[in-house]
């Protein structure tokens, strides 16, 4: 979470867009409050003392054993009901992150991608996120990962 929100912050710098970690109430209506772990607000209006009114342009939710279900389920499809441009799930047990970007006022099918792979945001496109970073692995572990015989001396 601080590693992805370090990068986001510094990326946003100077600009309109705004990063926000939990605990941060976003409320979408009377029913709907919830706290993602990371969220991006590009509209200034959106924020108050508070919390943030409306929709974020993007939300990352981290999932965990406890959240994993309802991260992937009742909240895609809230964050999809109130236009969630973009939608992350981080997933460190797998060392994987989904990427959904509403079109038409839908979730396609979400892009996968592996902790040693670049990621760029579909909002903000020349943010390039070095996955291998967020997950503090080496990014030498993937050539072992796919290579099992490679050895340090054959570069």
């Amino acid at each position: 979470s601080s590693n992805l929100h370090l990068v986001i912050s510094e990326f946003l710098r100077g600009k309109q867009c705004r990063p926000f970690y939990a605990p941060t109430d976003v409320v979408f209506d009377d029913h709907n409050v919830v706290q993602p772990d990371l969220l991006v607000v590009c509209d200034r209006e959106k924020i108050t003392d508070a919390c943030i009114q409306g929709a974020p342009d993007v939300v990352v939710e981290i999932l965990s054993p406890a959240t994993g279900r309802k991260d992937r389920r009742e909240k895609r499809v809230l964050y999809e009901r109130f236009g969630v441009r973009e939608y992350i799930v981080l997933d460190p047990l797998n060392e994987t992150v989904e990427r959904l970007v509403l079109s038409d006022g839908r979730y396609g099918q979400p892009d996968v991608f592996g902790w040693d792979e670049t990621m760029t945001f579909h909002v903000f496109p020349e943010l390039e996120l070095k996955l291998w970073e967020v997950f503090e692995k080496e990014r030498t572990e993937a050539v072992h990962e796919r290579y099992p015989g490679y050895i340090a001396e054959n570069r």
